[in-house]
């Protein structure tokens, strides 16, 4: 490989991070406009925070026109880490400029919990924000959502770019099936059913009886899988009106699946779904968690029911069924919406949802963790190795979806999960450094690791993460960036051989 060809093409770099940064500004300028019609009094700082978005993006994307139109791999993974990364820095002029977070550290620890959709807060008294901030944090979910790369991939062949570098890149989960041949053509489709899913949902919680700001809000933290809400103590302030949650339950379930599903069922191909093994295994772990959760809260926790609901509404069997399917799809799909305090129900189940962190939803979905169809490959993987112990000589593939799994994908899967339970252990290992009790520290870590938000001890979900030291923070954006983007895609950055010529 010559050097010529090898050599990080910086110009392009700097000029689709200006890119980012204007779509940023137009999304503040969104905000801008509810704090206008809201009349909330933030008006000219939100305003003034989109401009100074759009004048830096503006004004890079000018210095660095003169580029070479050409994206490799080391340039993809460069974009997307340092797209996240400058997004969520000027991310924070809003929280900045309108007072509503004056502290940097805290404003940038909430600004990335929103684009990497984990929805830990340090917020105490959310209610009190301005309407057009409320706004911005949940914008922050929805675009990091889907992907802010994927958005500028169907905005790439305006510049004469391809973005195949990026999208597999950025995009979550081992692999993933393309809807389009064409990459651009595929972000589109995604966008149109994301923005979708969530007017529908909007639109629903509306006519269920949520003002129309909340729905929105709560539209665009569903399906982002986020969390971020407009109520201190988030769905739970709904607990007297279960409609509300259950189409939050279903509208999470949809987010925590691969979108190409749902693209599949539009399509009218259902088998396609029906065949597909992640899905099944995704349905039946909901399933089977629920089943599990359901029957602990009704029969061990049943103090804890009366004081779930008020007044309690369809009874308490009632009750213990959507409190334990709410938690596990908001836990599994990493959406972090809470309705009631799981740690308060019994001990087993406050290590049961702990668990439930390292599950992760669908690749191909906006749901963090692990994913579940790595669990899959590794379990059938770790199967097969029984078999070849006794067949030593006998070809035996990994098969996934009726096919066979090439076996550096596999590989691939085992090194993804032994990088991430070695960066939940040093994860635990820093907080504890930095002064944080046991329970907190290994909560805090899957939980900004997997993008879940909730925790446990005093990260539990009705505390916040405001009472970290600054330090903790820091390290909590660190864990919630390298979770979103799967590991490999910023901690190969950090490796010598990456920036090396040849």
């Amino acid at each position: 490989m010559s050097n010529s060809f090898s050599k990080i093409n910086f110009r392009i770099i700097a000029h689709l991070m200006g890119l980012l940064l204007l779509v940023n500004g137009g999304f503040m300028l969104i905000a801008a406009l509810v704090s206008l019609l809201h009349k909330d009094g933030v008006v000219q700082q939100m305003g003034l925070a989109s401009l100074t978005a759009i004048l830096i993006g503006g004004v890079t994307m000018f210095l660095t026109k003169n580029h070479r139109k050409e994206i490799q791999k080391k340039e993809g993974y460069i974009i997307v880490t340092f797209g996240w990364i400058f997004m969520s820095l000027v991310g924070t002029l809003p929280y900045v400029f309108t007072g509503a977070i004056p502290n940097f550290t805290n404003a940038f620890f909430e600004t990335m919990s929103g684009y990497t959709t984990t929805g830990a807060s340090i917020l105490s008294d959310i209610e009190g924000l301005p309407e057009g901030v409320l706004f911005w944090r949940s914008i922050t979910h929805w675009i990091g959502g889907m992907g802010i790369i994927v958005l500028a991939i169907a905005i790439l062949p305006l510049l004469g770019i391809g973005g195949m570098q990026l999208f597999a890149a950025e995009a979550p989960g081992p692999g993933g099936d393309k809807l389009h041949p064409r990459i651009t053509d595929t972000a589109k489709r995604l966008w149109l059913i994301y923005v979708g899913y969530t007017l529908a949902e909007t639109i629903l919680l509306w006519v269920a009886g949520m003002s129309f700001f909340d729905a929105i809000n709560h539209s665009l933290s569903t399906l982002s899988t986020g969390g971020f809400s407009t109520k201190n103590a988030s769905v739970a302030f709904w607990n007297g009106q279960p409609i509300i949650q259950y189409i939050i339950i279903v509208f999470m379930f949809l987010a925590g699946t691969n979108f190409v599903l749902s693209y599949f069922a539009f399509k009218t191909k259902f088998s396609k779904i029906f065949k597909d093994e992640e899905f099944k295994l995704y349905a039946a772990f909901i399933i089977g968690l629920t089943a599990i959760a359901a029957a602990i809260i009704y029969f061990q926790a049943d103090p804890a029911i009366s004081s779930i609901d008020h007044p309690m509404v369809w009874g308490p069997l009632e009750s213990a069924f959507r409190h334990g399917l709410f938690q596990v799809l908001a836990i599994v799909t990493t959406t972090g919406f809470v309705s009631a305090d799981y740690t308060l129900w019994t001990p087993f189940l406050t290590i049961f949802f702990f668990g439930l962190m390292f599950l992760g939803g669908s690749a191909g979905s906006t749901a963090g963790g692990i994913k579940i169809v790595r669990h899959l490959i590794m379990i059938k993987n770790g199967i097969l190795e029984f078999k070849r112990t006794l067949h030593p000589n006998a070809i035996l593939p990994v098969r996934y979806n009726n096919k066979s799994v090439q076996q550096p994908i596999v590989f691939n899967v085992l090194a993804f999960f032994i990088l991430y339970m070695l960066s939940f252990i040093i994860g635990v290992l820093v907080f504890s450094w930095l002064g944080l009790d046991f329970e907190t520290s290994l909560g805090g870590a899957a939980s900004t690791l997997g993008n879940v938000g909730p925790a446990l001890g005093s990260l539990s979900p009705v505390d916040n993460y405001g009472a970290l030291p600054a330090a903790a923070k820091w390290w909590s954006s660190f864990l919630m960036l390298i979770g979103r983007l799967e590991l490999f895609t910023v901690l190969i950055l950090l490796t010598p051989f990456f920036w090396r010529n040849r």
